[in-house]
Order: structure tokens, then sequence, then C-alpha cells
């Protein structure tokens, strides 16, 4: 996935959506279940059970095009082996050594930080855009006090993003927002919830729609 491409999905989309569970059937399931509701940009976090498996079997389903990628990535090997399972792009927690080896492997990536400082060293080592988290730490108004001293660098708040955050952190200029518990509930769980999910997705899909695209 070339890094523009990224952009692109996740100007148009709003929402990447965070699958992490305790079930790899479960977790496939809930990957397959967004794409199916209209939730087509998705990342699968290492910490659920079998993730690798999980991203390998969704690779198969979905095709080679789908925006499927793989989240919480520390270390050069998780970047190397998510991009073996068919990951498209790569989410670290932080600036981990997983960032400059995905980007090795072509894979662009979606860079944690928090602080002006880390922000600003992201962006320097080359991240496709900054995963502001926790975003639930400063809310919409750090973002917006964020993007103050960097208005060209894209965010996207992680961590804590319920409907009503999501709809703030857009209104404030995140190019997207990473949805996790309030978007896939526990579908992605042994016994989970799935009932819901549909609906969820089409929630949070028309919440996204009632904001322009951001330009940067």
């Amino acid at each position: 996935m070339h890094p523009d491409d990224l952009l692109a999905a996740l100007r148009g989309r709003r929402i990447l959506a965070i699958v992490r569970g305790n079930d790899p059937d479960a977790a496939l399931d809930a990957v397959l279940a967004l794409f199916a509701s209209g939730i087509d940009l998705v990342e699968v976090s290492l910490t659920t059970a079998g993730a690798l498996d999980v991203l390998e079997r969704a690779r198969t389903a979905l095709g080679p095009y789908a925006a499927l990628g793989a989240g919480t990535l520390v270390t050069a090997a998780d970047a190397r082996a998510a991009a073996s399972a068919g990951a498209a792009f790569a989410v670290t927690p932080g600036l981990t050594e997983a960032v400059g080896e995905a980007q090795s492997l072509g894979m662009p990536v979606l860079a944690g930080a928090v602080t002006p400082t880390e922000v600003a060293s992201a962006w320097t080592e080359g991240a496709t855009a900054v995963k502001l988290f926790p975003g639930s730490l400063g809310g919409p108004g750090y973002l917006k006090a964020l993007r103050d001293p960097f208005p060209d660098i894209p965010f996207v708040p992680v961590g804590g993003v319920d409907a009503a955050a999501a709809r703030d952190f857009l209104a404030v200029g995140a190019l997207a927002v990473g949805v996790g518990g309030p978007l896939v509930g526990t579908a992605a769980s042994l016994g989970g919830d799935t009932a819901g999910l549909a609906a969820r997705a089409a929630a949070f899909r028309s919440l996204a729609e009632e904001f322009p695209c951001p330009t940067s």
C-alpha cells in the first residue's frame, strides 16, 4: 500500500476500525462483518489471539486491495510478521522500532505519539499520519492545540474514542479517528455479540459523513 493510498483511505472513510479480541474465529468474523457493513478500513491488533492467522485469513477472504492493517506493532519482528501475514499498513502505539522496519517493508505507518516532541519525531521518521494516543488523555482540545504548530500533519486520535468523542475530534480537524470497543463491541471475542455490529457501523459511517474531508 502506498502512503498516499492510506491517506486517501483515512480521508475518505474517516473511521479506522480496531479489532482486538480473545478468539481468532470471532475476530475474523468481526473483520469481515465490518467490511460488509461499509467500514472498510480495519486494523487487527497484534494483541488479538491468533492475530497473524486472522490477518492471513482476512486477506484471503477480502482480496489483495482491501485496506487491512496490523496494529500494536512494537518490534521489528512484529512488522515483518505483519507484512508476511498480509497487512497493508502498520499502526504502532509509539515511536517503536517497528516504525522504520514497516517502512522498509513497504508498509505506510500510522505512528503513535502524544507530546509535541513525539509528534515531530514521528513526522521526521516518515510516518504517513500520527496516531494521537491515547486520544482520551487530552481530548479534542489537545488535538486542536497541537494543530496550531503542526497544521500540515494528519492526526488520527485513538484510545477512548466513542461516538461523541469521534464527532468532537473530527470537528477540530482530525483526519480520521480510530475506534475499537464502541464500534466492535465484544464481536471479536469468544461468545461475543455480533448482532449490533452492523447498526453501530452504520451509525459511525453516518457520523463521519457529517464532516467535510479535511485537506491535510
